[in-house]
This record gives structure tokens, C-alpha cells and sequence, in this order.
């Protein structure tokens, strides 16, 4: 006699409850040869399932040995305990464990697509069998469109879609009329006859006298093993060897149990669509906050950093007074003109300008108004970056002759000329007592330090010397550094050299490079900050994809459990649950980034002159992020559901 398919020798299994243990089979022995049709019958309790659970490799044995043509069971790891249920075996329930969410035709192709086989290929086997039992006009319905008998059929032709050797069939017409059971049991005579080995697990002793043995279990023993008809020798009608396609190893196959998990995973999201955007949902607060901030950062300091330079470029101004505050610096008079003369000398300077500065009343016909008469040098305005709107600027010729030429700035032309076409340009205005004809107009300055509505004219400085102040003193000079010189450097030079002449230091510098390192550190400083705030609620979006991910697990143990009846290995469960955590926050992501966008566009709309605009490196890195959250705050709940005992997880229903 040829070695039997399935041989248990001594084989006991117990269950714990509490301190105490229950015997669910005791020293069950036996041997079941390949094309045999065997009943496993006994009253409830007898151990008829838990039997059926360590045949079909769901459950390990307490002791003893069971072996599946030859090979020691006990040997074998989890996946290769899946690899064992998806090529030989092939599972009937009782109540059918087809998956809700997808069809009929999906349902019988789950087995192969864990053995690796191509889609096309998958299909149309499938199409065969279905049409074979005489469903496949029903392959696209969903299981709650079909009925008990026809969800049956679909059920074995799952089990046979793999080329199943041994048909594990847990009382297959339980939950079927009498029609419908007689109809299964003709297939599952069919199947016999074709050479597989069909087990089959029932209480219904009209359906154990279909079978050729019966085997009765009582108390966790077998109590009778006899035979009840004579046994069918038919060739098989459907091969059972092992094929290539059912390997599933390899790339290939690894690719396409991953294109499936992420099939799944989207089928998963769409039959709970407002469950999946409530998970969304923090993932794109998230996301949609931390672009936002970085983005909103990057504008403000670009904004900051603009206005600085508008204010001028790569300059420093030297004041007097020992630092700024000091209250005895308009007593200092010793930075003068020859100062700016030498510095204007030295190599590292690009510009000079002196000022001087005193307040007066401006008038033109009736109209008054406070100015800031500013003395300042030709390349004053070059250095400080302003822009002429009319007219021109005083040349050298006018600060050699004294001249009185006047530029105002746009808040003195809105001021005196807001109707007046040619901007004030050729007119004459008092300063205090002095008459001065406007000669230039310069546009308004975006930024700066201080009230920006205060009205300024610009004279050449010795006109102011001359005639408004009457002292040779300086309030500050104005320098230019060159484009390849660093303002720290040049501060230490113009130091030494100011030092020198004054025999003390009795002056201050302010340094724009300075106050642009101030303003960026702190821009940087407070966009951290607020960064760190969305990213705590990036982190609360990922704690809401791992809860919403337990839940999910805890409301499908029996979907995983019976994909893992069909030879899941943990690894495809760990994949089809990581992939739906990554769908969800990769989504969310996306989502997050386009609400980021749409907020930025609002706000470059409803600022002028503010900017917010997303570079694709935070683009990505925000993408990333949100896949990164789904990877990692989904692998538990994945693992969790890799690693359920499919026995415990098939008897949750």
C-alpha cells in the first residue's frame, strides 16, 4: 500500500482555561490514503473541529505527530504551514467565509493569487471552475447577492482553484437546504472520483453514508473507523501536480502579492469611505499645517529679507556716540567730513555717503505740514536702494554750489501734490525759511524701520550745513561695501581706521548684515516653533491611522483568518495591512498638500507683494512624511493582524 496522504500518531490537543485544561482530542491515531472520501462524525464537543484544524495545519497538535505526506508537520514554520494550506489543501465552511467586499470571481482567485499566479491566468481558471459548478454567470456578484447553495459553490471552487489536493469540508451543508446540500454533495462525490481526498467534518449521518469511511470521535477519541462502501479507483479528471505558478517565490511574485495587498487595501477604504476620511483627516491637518508653516516661513523671511535690502545692500552706517542710545551722542562732534573722505578712500569701499538731518515745517501756498529735511550725498540713493518715480537727483555740481535742489518722497508729493500732474517737479517749497525747488520725486520704499508715513526731503549736505544746521558735524556716514567683501570684515576695518583719527572710539556702526542675521534666526526660530506644533498634529493624525488600523484588524479577524486558511503567509497579511495605513496617510498627504496649496494661493491673492510658494523638495518631503506615518504607525496593527492564530481568528464570525 502506498504511504497514506495524511498519518497522526498519538496526537493530543489541549486548551488551557485558567489553571485547569480542557482535552479536545486524546491520542487520536490514524491514516487517511490518497482518494479516499472520509466522514468525521460525533455529537457536539466530540472534537470533530478541532481534528479538522490540525488536518488542514490552522492548529498544532499538544503532542504526537501528524504528517502530511511524510513530512513531520511540527517541522514546519508559519510559512511554510501556509505554503502547505494554499498547494494542498482546500477549505469548504460551513458558512462559506466569503469576503463581503469583493465578488464572487475575486473571492475564488484569493488562493492563487497568494501562490503567485498571473492575473490572467488566475481569472480565467476561475471563470473554468465557477462554470464548472455552475455559477459563472453569478462570478461578478458580491456574496450577499447569492444564495446559500450557490456562496457554497463558490466556496469549493476557491478550494479547488489551487489544484487543491485534499478538501477540507467543515460541515459543508450545515446552512443549506435539502437541494442545495444534495447539490455539494454530488460535487464532492465528483471530486472524489477525480482522485482527490475529500474529509469531511459532519453531524448528519445522511451525509457521513456518502462517504466510503466513517470516523467517529467521542470524548476526544476514536471510538469506530469502518468502512461504509466500496472505494472508487476513477483517473483523476483534473491534474494535482504541482505547477509553477503556484510557487509564488521570487520577485514576480513578491510584485504581485504587493500590487493585490494594495488592491485590497483601496477596496478595504472604499467599503468604509467615511471611516478612511476621518483617518485622512488628521493626516491632512497635518500635512496641510506643517507645508503651510514652512511655507508661510520661507515667504515672511524672503519678505524680511527684501525689505532689508531696500533699505541698502551690503551697508553700514557709522553714528556717533560710544553705542546706540547714548544720550550724549548729538554732543559728539567729531565725525566729519574728512572721515567719510578717507574712508571713500579705501579700497574695500563701493560708496560714501555723509548725512545730516534737522526737522522744519515745509510750505507750499497754504499747506504746512512737519518734514525731516535729510543732507545726504549723490550716491545716497544708490546705496539705499530707492528708486526716482520723476524728475532727477542732484548731481555733485549741486552739493559742490550749495545748491538748494530738493527730492521728496512720495508721502510729501501725496501730500502737497496729489493733484498736481507734474508731481510737484520745478516747484518751489519752504523749508522753515528756506526756498527750495523740487527737482526729483523718488517712489515710496517697501519696508524700513520705523513710521513709513512721515514726509522726508532730501537736499545735498552741504546745503543743509549751510543752511539749516550751520555745523560741520556729520549725524552718520553712509558706506557701501564691495559685492566681495564681507561687512564683518570691512566693520573691523572702518573700526581701526575711525579709531585712528579720533585717537578713540567714540562712535557706533550698525551693520544691515547684522540685523539680517537677527531677523532671519529669529524668523527660523519662530517657524520651528510653529512646525513643531503641526507636527504634533501629524503625530496625533498617526496615532488616529493606528487606532482606526486596530480597529479595523479587531472588526476582520475572520477575513484574516480565512486568508490565511488559503495560504497567506504572515507576510501578506503584514503587507495588505501596511498598504491600507500607507494608502490612508499617503492620500491624506496628497489631500494635505493641495488644501496647503489652496491656502497659499488665497493668501499670494489677498496679500500683494506676499509670496508663498512650495518648492518640490517640500513637496516631496511632505509626501513622504505622510507615507513615513503610515508605515510606521501601521506596522503594529499590521503585525498584530500577521500574527493571529488562524484557527482563533476562522472561529470569530
Amino acid at each position: 500500500m502506498a504511504d497514506p496522504i495524511i498519518g497522526l500518531e498519538k496526537v493530543r490537543r489541549e486548551f488551557a482555561t485558567g489553571e485547569a485544561s480542557v482535552v479536545a482530542l486524546d491520542e487520536v491515531s490514524l491514516s487517511i490514503q490518497r482518494g479516499e472520501m472520509v466522514a468525521i462524525i460525533g455529537s457536539s464537543g466530540s472534537g470533530k473541529s478541532t481534528l479538522l484544524n490540525i488536518l488542514g495545519c490552522l492548529d498544532r497538535p499538544t503532542s504526537g505527530t501528524y504528517r502530511v505526506a511524510g513530512q513531520d508537520v511540527s517541522e514546519l514554520d508559519a510559512d511554510a504551514l501556509a505554503a502547505l494550506r494554499r498547494e494542498h489543501f482546500g477549505f469548504i465552511f460551513q458558512r462559506y467565509h466569503l469576503l463581503g467586499d469583493i465578488s464572487a470571481g475575486e473571492n475564488v482567485e484569493i488562493p492563487a493569487i497568494y501562490a503567485g499566479m498571473k492575473a490572467c491566468e488566475r481569472r480565467a481558471r476561475a471563470e473554468q471552475l465557477l462554470a464548472r459548478l455552475g455559477v459563472n454567470d453569478r462570478r461578478g456578484h458580491r456574496p450577499n447577492q447569492l444564495s446559500g447553495g450557490q456562496q457554497q459553490r463558490v466556496s469549493i471552487a476557491r478550494a479547488l482553484i489551487n489544484g487543491a489536493e485534499v478538501i477540507l469540508a467543515d460541515e459543508p451543508t450545515g446552512a443549506l437546504d435539502r437541494r442545495s446540500g444534495e447539490e455539494v454533495l454530488k460535487i464532492l462525490n465528483e471530486l472524489q472520483r477525480e482522485g482527490r481526498t475529500i474529509i469531511i467534518v459532519t453531524h448528519d449521518a445522511d451525509v457521513a453514508a456518502r462517504a466510503e469511511r466513517i470516523i467517529e470521535l467521542r470524548d476526544g477519541k476514536v471510538v469506530s473507523d469502518r468502512r461504509a462502501g466500496a472505494a472508487s479507483a476513477a483517473e483523476p479528471a483534473i491534474p494535482l501536480s504541482r505547477t509553477s505558478w503556484t510557487n509564488g517565490t521570487g520577485w514576480s511574485g513578491a510584485v504581485l502579492r504587493l500590487r493585490e495587498a494594495s488592491r485590497m487595501a483601496l477596496v478595504a477604504m472604499a467599503a468604509h469611505r467615511m471611516r478612511a476620511f476621518l483617518t485622512m483627516l488628521g493626516i491632512i491637518i497635518g500635512i496641510a499645517a506643517v507645508s503651510s508653516v514652512v511655507a508661510l516661513g520661507n515667504a515672511s523671511q524672503r519678505k524680511v529679507l527684501s525689505d532689508i535690502s531696500s533699505l541698502g545692500t551690503n551697508t553700514i552706517e557709522v553714528f556717533p556716540g560710544k553705542d546706540f542710545g547714548d544720550a550724549r551722542a548729538g554732543k559728539i562732534k567729531t565725525l566729519v567730513l574728512d572721515d567719510a573722505r578717507a574712508l571713500d578712500r579705501q579700497d574695500f569701499i563701493a560708496g560714501v555717503t555723509p548725512t545730516v538731518s534737522t526737522s522744519t515745517t515745509v510750505r507750499y501756498r497754504g499747506s504746512e505740514s512737519n518734514v525731516l529735511v535729510n543732507g545726504v550725498g549723490g550716491s545716497y540713493f544708490q546705496v539705499k536702494g530707492a528708486k526716482l518715480a520723476r524728475g532727477r537727483l542732484f548731481d555733485a555740481d549741486a552739493i559742490r554750489n550749495i545748491e538748494r535742489q530738493a527730492v521728496i518722497d512720495d508721502n510729501t508729493r501725496k501730500t502737497f501734490f496729489a493733484d498736481d500732474q507734474t508731481s510737484g517737479i520745478g516747484r518751489v517749497i519752504w523749508l522753515g525759511k528756506v526756498p527750495c525747488r523740487i527737482v526729483g520725486v523718488i517712489a515710496q520704499q517697501q519696508g524700513g524701520f520705523g513710521s513709513n508715513q512721515n514726509l522726508s526731503v532730501y537736499l545735498p549736505y552741504t546745503t543743509v550745513q549751510a543752511q539749516f544746521t550751520g555745523d560741520p558735524s556729520l549725524r552718520s556716514i553712509l558706506l557701501r561695501i564691495s559685492d566681495d567683501v564681507s561687512t564683518n570684515l570691512a566693520q573691523d576695518a572702518v573700526t581701526t581706521l575711525l579709531t585712528q583719527r579720533h585717537n578713540t572710539r567714540d562712535f557706533v556702526i550698525l551693520n544691515t548684515d547684522d540685523i539680517r542675521r537677527t531677523i532671519t534666526s529669529t524668523t527660523q526660530t519662530l517657524a520651528f516653533l510653529v512646525t513643531a506644533i503641526a507636527v504634533i498634529s501629524l503625530v496625533v493624525g498617526g496615532i488616529g491611522v493606528m487606532n482606526i488600523m486596530l480597529v479595523s484588524v479587531s472588526e476582520r479577524i475572520s477575513e484574516i483568518g480565512v486568508r490565511m486558511a488559503v495560504g497567506a503567509r504572515r507576510s501578506d497579511i503584514l503587507q495588505q495591512f501596511l498598504a491600507e495605513a500607507t494608502l490612508i496617510s499617503s492620500i491624506g498627504g496628497i489631500a494635505g498638500i493641495l488644501v496647503a496649496m489652496l491656502l497659499g494661493l488665497v493668501i499670494n491673492l489677498a496679500v500683494p507683494g506676499f509670496q508663498v510658494s512650495y518648492s518640490t523638495f517640500s513637496i516631496g518631503a511632505a509626501f513622504l512624511t505622510s507615507t513615513g506615518i503610515g508605515v510606521a504607525f501601521g506596522f503594529f496593527p499590521a503585525r498584530r493582524a500577521a500574527f493571529l492564530d488562524p484557527v482563533v481568528a476562522l472561529s470569530r464570525d
